[in-house]
This record gives structure tokens, sequence and C-alpha cells, in this order.
């Protein structure tokens, strides 16, 4: 019996009941559906719907009564025909491997797109299909705050064999700090869809400040301190040399402090939406911290974080004696307690996040299934696969594939 293939391309203002009505022409013809998409930009719907009919002698009357029901509901319609050969090499192609771009900022150029998916393809990466993950932007809208400023994200699914990946994610960082815009690229595969854990640097990530810098202002050496800071988060030199320079000059300082900075330390925007939401969906929770136990507490308590591991200063008799408690939670410590965590849980490395923004950061950003330097130091930046720098803590979701309609909690 001779059967033909048929992709009818439809296309028009949505309304309810459309796929309805065509599915139902196509049933009463012994219609097989091969494949079908949709999708709406503006309250316009393009519907694609690619089928095969046995015995093409009654073809003609089932497309005809596709035209009327089309022009009944103000729709227009357009049928292309499919050789099997044509249908075959669409099948074969899905074997070739899947990606995921996701492209974020505050708002979103033409001339970014144009330059990230000129990169696409120039590796030779076909996109199957774009969806917006944010809501849809006001024209004009205040940037104050985490809650009301602009933030647009578009997802790129992709199709191909893909030659060098190290290379592209090299490309498409450029293309990120030339083009201000972040961009993440990720295997479309069973990992990405089902992460479990993720691991969060504390100060200047989770949080707004580094909480010994806070500490320093009020034993008074808070310039020193900082300086300090700030050449280890560069890495300029050894991070435990760094801190132990810097937990001396706290020496004195009475334990009230502690609490009093604890109290006030500021989350990043985003934190709590983020910690909240990966909460609901089940995510193990770990803060890895080079900062202090004392601090990251009150936020373990608050939010139900499942992992704490940060320093413990020394007090004795009220006072902090210069000196800390235990091994030092520096960067080779951070990615050996991620594995550890990762183990215990029964989870593969491939499924964890990892999140920072300090030289102290990279090894673990680089074992995680998925690192991110969110608002980092450049040479973490430079280093990492994947960077946030536009926007909150909470765009880590997007990168996850959640979009702003998942995301009323």
């Amino acid at each position: 019996m001779q059967r033909e293939i048929i992709l009818l391309s439809i296309s028009g203002e949505d309304r309810p009941g459309v796929t309805t009505a065509l599915t139902s022409i196509l049933g009463e013809y012994g219609a097989t559906v091969l494949d079908m998409g949709q999708s709406t930009l503006h309250h316009r719907l393009n519907l694609g719907i690619m089928f095969k009919i046995e015995g093409v002698e009654h073809s003609g009357d089932m497309l005809r009564e596709l035209l009327f029901c089309c022009t009944r509901l103000n729709l227009q319609i357009a049928f292309t025909p499919v050789s099997e050969d044509e249908y075959t090499a669409w099948v074969d192609r899905q074997g070739k491997s899947r990606f995921v771009v996701t492209m974020l900022g505050k708002t979103i150029t033409a001339k970014q797109i144009a330059a990230t998916t000129a990169v696409l393809y120039d590796a030779d990466l076909n996109i199957d299909s774009i969806k917006r993950l944010t809501g849809r932007p006001p024209l004009d809208a205040p940037d104050d705050d985490q809650h009301t400023s602009p933030r647009s994200c578009i997802e790129f699914s992709l199709r191909g064999n893909l030659r060098n990946k190290e290379e592209l994610s090299a490309q498409l960082m450029q293309v990120s700090r030339t083009e201000n815009i972040d961009i993440s690229f990720q295997k479309d595969d069973m990992y990405r869809r089902n992460r479990r854990l993720i691991c969060l640097d504390m100060d200047s990530t989770l949080t707004k400040t580094e909480c010994i810098d806070e500490l320093a202002q009020r034993a008074g050496v808070g310039e020193q301190v900082k300086q300090i800071t700030a050449a280890a988060m560069r890495g300029e030199f050894n991070f435990q040399e760094s801190f132990s320079r810097r937990v001396q000059l706290l020496k004195g300082l009475d334990e009230q402090v502690l609490k009093e900075v604890a109290e006030n330390i500021p989350l990043q925007d985003g934190a709590e939406r983020l910690l909240k939401v990966l909460k609901k969906c089940g995510f193990k929770i770990a803060i890895l911290s080079g900062g202090f136990t004392f601090a990251g507490q009150p936020i373990r308590e608050r939010f139900g974080i499942d992992y704490l591991f940060a320093n413990e200063l020394e007090v004795v008799d009220g006072k902090l004696t210069g000196r800390y408690l235990g091994d030092v939670v520096d960067g080779k410590r951070k990615a050996q307690l991620m594995k550890l965590i990762a183990q215990m849980e029964h989870i593969e490395l491939e499924q964890v996040i990892a999140v920072g923004d300090g030289a102290n950061d990279i090894p673990m950003l680089s074992e995680a299934g998925l690192g991110i330097a969110f608002h980092a130091k450049p040479k973490v930046k430079e280093s990492a696969r994947q960077s946030i720098s536009t926007t909150g803590l909470d765009s880590i979701l997007y990168f996850l594939g959640f979009r702003d309609i998942h995301l009323n909690i």
C-alpha cells in the first residue's frame, strides 16, 4: 500500500482547541503522527505536525478538510511533502549529541545573540529549539533591587557532533566577557536533568561580604586584613598563609562581636529564592567556606542547609586568641569535602553544582559537573566553564532549566 509523509505548518492567533480540531481530522483518516511541536510568541501560534498516511487515495480529501478547518479558525496552513529518504536522514540525526546553551543578562540584545550563535554555527551545532525562561520583560523597569530589576534568559537546544568541547566553551566565555552577557554551555544528558547537590562558597557568594573583613573593622585592623584578603582571592599567594595572618590580627577581639557580625551579614541577591527552591526540589545543600562557622551557622539553621564546613576561631575567656581550631578549609579542602559529601549521599560528581568567587574555589569549580564562577575575580572567570556576573544568585536556576513560571515560591 502506498503511503505519504506530510509536514503541516500552521500559524496564526493562538486559541484553545486548535490541536484537537486538526488531530481529529487526521485521526479520521488513520494518520500516524511522527513528530509535532508548538511555540507561541505574543499570542501568535506556530504549530508543526509531521504525519504519515497509508492509502493516498483519500489524502486529497483529508488535506481539503484541514484547509477548511484552518480557514474557519483564521489560521494559515502549509503542506510540505517529505520523502522517505528525507525522513530517514532526519531520524538518523537523532544519534547526534545534544547540548544546551543558556544566555542570561539584565537584557539580551540581538548583537549578543548573533555573537553567541555565530560561535555555535562555526562549531557545526544546529539549533533545534529556543525557549525563553524568564517572564516577559516590561518596556521600562526599575533597576533598584533583585525583585524589580529586569532580567532575561534564553535557552537554546542544540544538536551536532562536537569536535572540541573545551575550545567551544572558551569561545563562549570570550563572547560572555566582550558582550557582557552570561553564557552557560552544557551537555544535555541525564546528569544535567538530575542535579542533586549544590556546594556553595559563603563569603561574597552566598553572602555579600567577607566576614573576616567585618571582624577586622571592629578590631581596628580593617585595612590590613582587606589587603591580605584581596591578594588571596586574586590567587597571589597561599590561602592558608594569608588566613593565618588575618586571624592573628584579630587577637583580643571580644567574642560578643562574632554574634553581632553574624546577625547582620546580608545575603546575596537571589540567595533566599535559590535555597528555598532547591530545598523544595530535594537538593542536598552544602556550604564550603574559607570563612567561619559562626557566620554560617545562622544561615544553616534558617534554610535547613545539610552541610556546613568552615573555619572555627579559638576563643579563650571571651576573647579571640588570634588562632583557629582544626584544619583550614582552603581550596584543596573544599574539593575534598565536595567529593566526600557526594560519596556519602551516593551522588555522582556530574550531578554536583559548585559555586564560588575566589581563587580558593577553583578546585571545586573545576571538578563539579556544573562549576559556576559567581561575580568572580578575573582569574576565577578565566578558568571557569560557566559564570554569572550580571544577575543574582537565583539565576543558577536557569542553568538548571527552571523557568520563572515554575518559581513562584
